[in-house]
């Protein structure tokens, strides 16, 4: 039988090697989206039909991976003290929301209606809409 001093050893190591990997993950750098490498390169409509189609599946193909999408530019908006945002067409009345990396330098935070562009991002699945974070521009 352990004495209750192993015990107390035993649990104050487990809880020092979790502690040590938290720091370790919460202090990890984040990726450089410019030179990331795209994970799947589609059009902004097929992505959101995936996702209207069926999102489990969609998820499974798309969640948390790096896309480069393009689309024709909807709108463009920049929340008070947030990142833009760049609304892509889908053909539907819904959209594929692009927000610009805020740790990247961006060549331009103008994109006008209409003009056909590709953004590369991490995907973050559908909230009515297909969202991306973490955007730059492919030129």
């Amino acid at each position: 039988m352990m004495s209750g001093k192993r015990i107390l050893m035993l649990v104050v190591g487990v809880v020092l090697i979790g502690a040590s990997i938290a720091i370790a993950l919460w202090n990890k750098p984040h990726e450089n989206m410019s030179s990331a490498k795209a994970d799947v390169t589609i059009e902004a409509s097929a992505l959101f039909q995936a996702y209207n189609t069926d999102e489990k599946v969609a998820d499974k193909q798309y969640l948390g991976k790096t896309l480069a999408v393009s689309g024709v530019v909807k709108e463009v908006s920049k929340p008070e003290g947030g990142p833009v945002k760049v609304s892509l067409e889908t053909g539907d009345e819904f959209l594929v929301i692009c927000e610009l990396d805020a740790l990247s330098k961006h060549a331009r935070q103008e994109f006008p209606a209409g003009e056909k562009v590709t953004l590369k991002g991490k995907c973050d699945g559908l909230n009515l809409d297909v969202q991306l974070s973490r955007c730059v521009e492919l030129k």
